[in-house]
């Protein structure tokens, strides 16, 4: 019997100009607001980021529409970044559901499943993930996704919960 695989829950696709007006409606969200810096200069980073290598601008779409924001970068191609100490083959992650009636629904945890699969399918050996340690709810979510605390550390942002989660077999990582 032919197996089939499950269709993806999630979509993600590249951000595109004209995803700016919902990205700094997001972004303006009371939920989105207070882990993320002021609107004007998060939304600059983001135009920067579709040019660039390192990082990975994306839209999260269920259903076909759109409710949240995902990005992913390489670290060792950015001079200075702080978690280059990670083995080559890691990638970080950032997320957040823009829509405020999917948060607490389990929409994180299964977004990041979905996109972490995807990333080892791709050759990531390690996905890293640093939400700020006083948000409790991003956590819980990347635990349940599989995520295990490294340690705290201090990203340009402030503290970090620094989390990781290794590809299925990488057993050798530090």
């Amino acid at each position: 019997m032919l197996k089939t695989k499950p269709a993806s829950r999630y979509r993600f696709r590249d951000v595109r100009g004209e995803d700016f007006p919902l990205l700094a409606q997001w972004l303006a969200e009371p939920h989105v607001a207070r882990w993320w810096g002021e609107p004007s200069t998060e939304l600059g980073s983001i135009e920067e980021a579709m040019t660039s290598e390192e990082t990975r601008p994306m839209i999260v779409e269920l259903d076909g529409k759109p409710i949240g924001y995902l990005q992913s970068y390489d670290p060792h191609l950015e001079e200075g970044h702080p978690y280059q100490d990670q083995p080559k083959g890691t990638l970080g992650i950032d997320i957040s559901i823009g829509i405020p009636e999917l948060t607490d629904k389990g929409h994180g945890a299964a977004i990041i499943r979905q996109f972490t699969s995807e990333l080892f399918a791709d050759g990531a050996k390690r996905i890293v993930i640093d939400p700020d340690p006083e948000n409790l709810q991003a956590i819980r979510a990347y635990e349940k996704a599989g995520f295990r605390y490294v340690d705290t550390r201090t990203s340009i942002y402030g503290p970090a919960h620094f989390m990781a989660l290794d590809a299925p077999g990488e057993t050798d990582l530090p």
